[in-house]
């Protein structure tokens, strides 16, 4: 993993150093702010989206993409991974009680908040098809989720439907209309 993100900063550099001449008014402007944007700064018009990028393009997940950038964990799900990620909807944040979300975006409470969006993250894919009632699995942050698969075809994390998966470059993403809470 290191020396592919080596490789991937020397790609970055001649990219850079070569003076490509086109910005977009979205990306960091100057090499100082692309360097300090991380891994989710790396621009490739060629490759299937990442997660994070997938999240930033769905009008349902801007609540959660908000919460990534508080919490300092976009560059994290922007990496090679793989990662399986459960995405909360807007709604779904917007069904927590009055004032957590709010409390939750304050800076001092961005570990709590990274906890929270790593409870939602596992490393590896687990795909639907993959996934078997009685999981149990570790999440980014320690605490295990449980998985339940019904004979429909159904699957649930932690009693909450997933109601649609969507493949990136360095994972999985499984929408879910609900927060969960380690």
């Amino acid at each position: 993993m290191k020396r592919m993100l080596l490789i991937l900063g020397v790609f970055g550099w001649l990219v850079t150093g070569c003076g490509q001449a086109e910005q977009s008014q979205d990306r960091p402007s100057t090499q100082t702010e692309r360097r300090s944007a991380g891994q989710a700064a790396i621009v490739d018009d060629g490759s299937d989206p990442n997660i994070v990028q997938i999240a930033a393009g769905s009008e349902n997940h801007t609540t959660l993409v908000a919460a990534l950038e508080h919490a300092n964990y976009v560059d994290p799900l922007a990496n090679p991974g793989p990662f399986t990620v459960f995405a909360p909807t807007n709604a779904a944040f917007e069904a927590l009680p009055d004032g957590v979300l709010d409390d939750l975006l304050k800076p001092e409470n961005e570990d709590q908040l990274k906890d929270i969006l790593e409870y939602h993250v596992l490393i590896g894919v687990y795909t639907t098809e993959s996934m078997f009632d009685g999981q149990i699995v570790g999440t980014a942050n320690g605490p295990p989720v449980s998985i339940e698969k019904r004979g429909d075809g159904t699957v649930l994390v932690n009693g909450h439907h997933i109601v649609a998966s969507i493949r990136g470059a360095n994972g999985v993403i499984h929408v879910i209309e609900s927060v969960l809470l380690p």
